[in-house]
């Protein structure tokens, strides 16, 4: 065996036998819960220019198209007082994709309208984001992951969303797009880094 390697099988067999006694400190696994299994959603910790210019086109051309009608928007869907950070790590995946599925819903409606075309590519872009933040959601809540607090008042509010007119959902959906992006989103990415 070369005096090299000899050398590297020396270091790493006393490394490991220093470390079982514990004359090594060995860094601690991290407090925080483990991301579920498949749950890859650092990728999303930023956009890029390109993929935040689609949504910024059709947030215009929506509002190219918007005009004040009669109706009463006056509550806030998305109230810019909520924040992912004042919930517990494991509750942000969880209120994120329930805020990416009525966003998903209200824009796959909106298709068909005239401002399909500009619609396309950000609708591609969250059904990607949504389909590979579902796998960092539990599938069956249990009895202590169950909704409660400001997380359970978020799920609430926005399945209470749904029961509004079709041209509040609109504006709401389309003005919280590049919040959605550029905050909730990065930070369910960031997990416990987020604070």
């Amino acid at each position: 065996m070369a005096p090299g390697c000899t050398l590297v099988l020396v270091l790493m067999l006393t490394t490991v036998a220093l470390s079982r006694t514990g004359a090594v400190p060995v860094p601690s696994a991290p407090r925080a819960l483990p991301p579920a299994r498949g749950c890859h959603m650092a990728q999303f910790k930023s956009l890029s220019p390109q993929e935040l210019q689609a949504f910024k086109t059709a947030r215009d051309a929506f509002e190219d198209s918007f005009l004040p009608k009669d109706w009463d928007c006056s509550t806030h869907l998305f109230p810019r007082t909520r924040d992912l950070k004042h919930l517990q790590v494991w509750e942000r995946p969880v209120a994120l994709e329930a805020e990416l599925a009525l966003t998903l819903t209200v824009l796959e409606a909106m298709a068909n309208s005239s401002l399909g075309h500009s619609l396309e590519q950000p609708l591609l872009m969250l059904q990607n984001i949504h389909s590979k933040l579902q796998a960092c959601v539990p599938a069956q809540p249990t009895a202590s992951s169950r909704p409660r607090g400001r997380l359970h008042h978020w799920l609430h509010r926005l399945q209470e969303a749904r029961k509004k007119s079709q041209d509040c959902l609109e504006a709401s959906v389309m003005f919280n797009l590049l919040r959605l992006l550029t905050r909730d989103l990065k930070c369910v990415a960031s997990g416990d880094q987020c604070v």
